[in-house]
């Protein structure tokens, strides 16, 4: 089969389609016959050995497809079936092999695209506004990159929760496809002070949640946006990893709360994986979540996919298709 084979950390070059071994199912396993895979920004942090990984691999940690063929074991699914899934490697490829405990069947009416380009995501995006700060009817959050796949999910989910939703981007167009997605107020942080504006915009109060992916470029306007009380969700680090902090800045921020946290923590448990994703696919089935596809490119073209998600200048949802 192709796949894009990894043998050395580094750049985006270092993407390379291969033909390989076709793999196999072992007990409790899935083949499955990829359709469409999402890229991530886990994917570039894994590619250049910011996350270490054991080398070679297949990179991909989202995909969906259809079922190719049960290891030993395997009840829950059928050939033929389709499917998809999130936190699992190896999506970078033709066939892919999953265990079955993280497979996910999709619905009839979500498309095997959708599914790709909503699972890591929209399952950040819910765990964030349900779990880690549940947003309550008439509070105001910060979305930082709020045009982006993740920050478009974040701004719809808490919006369906009766927030008010404060977003920042770098451009006009992105304010559109922002603002398509609900976002009540932007700020372009290339033309204002990202924390004075959020002062400015809830009287001096600040924000309930700041949902922060970016990380070092956003942290300190992160930290000084909150109310007393507010939380900090930090959740990624696409402009780079934040430098440690003193725990008594939380505390001059008003007893604010940080957390760093991580998908695989919020879908530990099947009954709480099978719950997440059941909301996400019930709510596009519903017409009330828009999954925004931002760019389509071939298997081969991983590595120009994996740049333009890394210039920060994409909306929406890159695929592999």
């Amino acid at each position: 089969m192709r796949a894009i084979v990894i043998k050395e950390y580094g750049g985006p070059e270092v993407l390379r389609l291969a033909e390989t071994e076709a793999p196999v199912p072992g007990p409790g396993e899935v083949l499955v016959d990829v359709g469409a895979r999402g890229v991530n920004f886990i994917d570039v942090y894994q590619r250049s050995g910011a996350y270490q990984v054991p080398l070679p691999y297949i990179p991909g940690m989202e995909a969906a497809g259809v079922v190719a063929a049960l290891g030993e074991g395997v009840r829950d699914f059928e050939v033929g079936q389709r499917v998809a899934w999130a936190m699992a490697s190896g999506g970078y490829a033709d066939q892919a092999v999953v265990s079955a405990s993280l497979l996910l069947p999709v619905p009839d009416a979500v498309s095997t695209e959708q599914a790709a380009a909503l699972l890591l995501q929209g399952m950040t995006a819910h765990y964030l506004t349900h779990s880690v700060h549940p947003v309550a009817e008439g509070e105001t959050v910060l979305v930082h990159a709020a045009a982006g796949g993740t920050g478009l999910l974040i701004t719809q989910l808490a919006k369906a929760r009766g927030a008010r939703v404060i977003g920042t981007v770098s451009t006009e167009a992105k304010e559109r496809t922002a603002r398509e997605a609900g976002a009540d107020e932007i700020i372009r942080y290339t033309e204002a002070p990202v924390a004075p504006t959020v002062r400015e915009l809830t009287g001096g109060k600040g924000v309930a949640a700041v949902y922060d992916g970016v990380g070092r470029a956003t942290f300190d306007a992160s930290l000084e946006s909150l109310r007393p009380r507010g939380v900090l969700a930090l959740f990624g680090q696409s402009s780079g990893a934040v430098e440690p902090v003193d725990p008594q800045r939380l505390n001059t921020a008003g007893s604010v709360y940080l957390t760093r946290p991580s998908l695989a923590h919020f879908v530990a448990e099947r009954e709480e994986l099978l719950d997440r994703a059941g909301d996400l696919f019930g709510l596009v089935e519903q017409g009330r979540l828009d999954v925004r596809i931002g760019g389509r490119y071939e298997l081969g073209e991983a590595g120009q996919a994996q740049a333009d998600l890394a210039s920060r200048e994409t909306t929406g949802k890159l695929l592999l298709v």
